[in-house]
């Protein structure tokens, strides 16, 4: 950005010199006539400039700069530490922002309510990559490809369908490629500075077993949405009073009939605001306590009243509710499979065609006692288990993607599967035993970890990120026009 902006002022400089140098020239050859009514000779020029302008000029050979036309290309709205946002990223992530909250039906807030909220995530956005980069965060264009590749599998588009479809909704490729690369650092930090720190007690597990236990035949989920009046970080009363007088007078729009999504994209200082405050479904045990207290006495459709938390000032909506329980009895046995492979990767150079002949060559080998699978997987596998003799260990179904988990359980003991593709490469299987373990009380006690770390996760992400845009230098050169 420094780069651009030098760059524009040695122009600048340059058409400036060649501009002097002409009207020099101009004023050796031809003194300037007396101003008509004593007015100065600068006057004068002046005021005979538009009609030297209609002349047409005579064709030489020096630099005739280009008019201007008085519009700068672009200018500085904020300054975040040793960064800038510029008028033209604010103006292009409106757009984008605008087009996602029109496809999702919510009623867009005033303009100068979105530019506020946008230019506040944009803030929070650039602090943290100055922090990543600070940290010697990097993404490889190598890693970029494979996420950008996994993203138009998951949407099962090809590579050029998805640039197609990217830059068919207004944005460049290369613009996408950067922000998913920015996605990407900004998620590296966060578990670094906040996932990585989160611990979770054997004491916490068993609170909440317990609370499951006790909750099990009514416990429901709750579709909800939010609005989050942020107080800053080591706040002082001022502060919180005015937090909780804004707070207030987004209640008092709730309760004479505004929309609760526009009012969100509008007020909001949560990071869903853009989204109509919109959080999802979520159980008890995924929310805070005193989030859970209020809104188990409530029903699809009401508010809450405002709750304070250590982030700000809350208002929840129920936009749903539905029983969690499925009717099923929880499994408490698992059966696990000892298995092995041989793995071919699919290349440039290796085919899925070739590599499925070679595994059919090497599977009429094992057919016919001719050779051992350990053997033929040290020679030919390319996993990992080659040196294992092909040994995956025990696995149990969560551990086995879904392209080989059908092949595994159909085969039985002692058998080789045909090759079968899986998105690692095309393998050759063969189970060698089975075992069924009693893995409930193990499995429990993993799922509520889970639980917890993703509830405490949640609250340490609003607040780490408050932290940031506090520490950050942030100055405003926004002018409203």
């Amino acid at each position: 950005m420094r780069q651009a902006r030098l760059h524009h002022l040695t122009l600048a400089a340059l058409l400036l010199c060649a501009f002097s140098a002409g009207a020099s020239g101009q004023a050796k050859d031809a003194p300037a006539a007396p101003a008509k009514d004593g007015a100065p000779p600068a006057a004068a020029a002046t005021a005979a400039a538009p009609a030297a302008a209609a002349t047409p000029a005579k064709k030489t050979g020096g630099f005739v700069p280009p008019a201007s036309s008085g519009t700068p290309i672009d200018s500085v709205v904020v300054v975040v530490n040793d960064d800038v946002i510029t008028r033209n990223e604010l103006n292009a992530r409106i757009a984008t922002v605008s087009s996602g909250l029109k496809r999702q039906n919510v009623a867009l807030p005033a303009p100068s309510e979105l530019q506020r909220q946008i230019l506040e995530r944009m803030i929070v956005e650039r602090a943290q990559m100055q922090l990543a980069k600070e940290m010697g965060v990097r993404v490889s264009d190598i890693e970029l490809d494979r996420t950008i590749v996994r993203i138009a599998e998951s949407q099962k588009l090809s590579l050029q369908d998805l640039r197609n479809q990217i830059e068919k909704e207004g944005t460049p490729y290369v613009a996408f490629r950067e922000e998913i690369r920015d996605q990407i650092m900004q998620q590296r930090l966060q578990e670094h500075e906040v996932d990585s720190k989160i611990q979770i007690s054997d004491a916490e597990v068993d609170t909440y077993l317990a609370a499951e236990k006790a909750a099990a035949s009514e416990k429901v989920e709750w579709n909800l949405a939010q609005i989050l009046v942020r107080v800053p970080d080591n706040a002082t009363p001022e502060q919180i009073a005015a937090s909780k007088t804004r707070a207030d007078d987004v209640m008092r729009q709730l309760r004479t009939g505004a929309d609760f999504a526009k009012m969100a994209a509008t007020y909001s200082d949560a990071s869903d605001a853009l989204k109509g405050g919109d959080v999802g479904w979520r159980a008890a045990d995924r929310l805070p306590p005193m989030f859970a207290d209020v809104l188990t006495k409530m029903s699809p459709g009401q508010l809450t009243p405002i709750i304070k938390s250590g982030t700000g000032f809350h208002i929840l909506k129920m936009v749903g509710k539905r029983s969690a329980a499925d009717g099923s009895e929880p499994k408490n046995v698992v059966v696990q499979t000892h298995a092995r492979h041989i793995m071919i990767k699919t290349s440039p150079t290796m085919s899925a065609g070739d590599a499925k002949r070679k595994l059919l060559e090497l599977k009429e080998r094992l057919d016919n006692k001719a050779a051992k699978f350990e053997d033929l997987a040290r020679l030919f596998s390319n996993d990992s288990s080659a040196s294992k003799g092909g040994d995956m260990g025990w696995l149990v179904p969560d551990d086995i993607v879904p392209e080989l988990l059908q092949t595994i359980n159909a085969l039985q003991v002692g058998e080789v599967s045909a090759p079968v593709e899986s998105p690692f490469g095309i393998h050759l299987i063969e189970v060698l035993e089975r075992k069924s373990d009693d893995q409930s009380a193990e499995r429990a006690r993993n799922g509520a970890r889970v639980v917890i770390r993703e509830r405490k996760l949640a609250e340490a992400i609003e607040d780490w990120q408050r932290q940031v845009r506090d520490r950050a230098y942030v100055e405003f050169r926004l002018e409203d026009k």
